[in-house]
């Protein structure tokens, strides 16, 4: 998955989209559509509405480059925010309006799968983008079941070093089911589209 470009390389792409650069456009969707459907599969559990949700986040993209602000954060996060906005319009389409007599229930549960797609999509984000060293300690302990004697020993680091590798992981892992307050809005995300 790549990196956070460059400020330099998101204004420059901003612009290319803005004279109509198909491709530019292109390079866009190399760099960035994994993250976009990859994100969108997450808290869709659904192919085919990834692949749409991946589509409509391209289009808007290429349909309103202005919409874009480089001084709010990079590229990659303000179309992980369309990904994640598209995705959460998706569900709630989905699952219609709450009417009827147990219609506060659904709605309850409606908001209920919205926000554990939403701190799903986050921990794959938040796991996609640590830094190697932490990724890889946290794939030997929770994937490979190893303790981090063995985790150390397979990384080529001292117990104390797998230690705070697992420890700084883990934190970063929760700040995937935080909730920002009501109406505060996540810096760099851009304008709602």
């Amino acid at each position: 998955m790549a990196k956070d470009a460059p400020p330099r390389w998101d204004r420059r792409m901003q612009q290319r989209l803005a004279r109509g650069e198909a491709a530019a456009l292109g390079e866009l969707y190399d760099r960035f559509a994994a993250l976009v459907h990859s994100q969108a599969h997450r808290m869709l559990d659904d192919e085919d509405a990834a692949d749409q949700v991946t589509r409509e986040v391209f289009g808007y993209v290429w349909e309103n480059p202005d919409a874009y602000d480089p001084k709010h954060g990079s590229m990659r996060s303000w179309v992980a925010r369309l990904t994640h906005r598209r995705s959460v319009q998706r569900i709630r389409s989905t699952h219609g309006e709450a009417d009827g007599p147990d219609a506060d229930a659904r709605a309850e549960e409606l908001e209920h799968r919205v926000l554990k797609a939403t701190a799903a999509a986050r921990a794959d984000y938040i796991v996609a983008s640590m830094p190697a060293p932490l990724r890889a300690a946290l794939e030997l302990a929770y994937v490979q079941r190893r303790d981090y004697r063995q985790a150390a020993a397979d990384l080529g680091v001292t117990g104390d070093e797998a230690r705070r590798r697992l420890r700084l992981g883990l934190q970063l892992l929760a700040t995937a089911n935080t909730r920002p307050p009501a109406g505060s809005a996540p810096p760099g995300y851009g304008p709602t589209p």
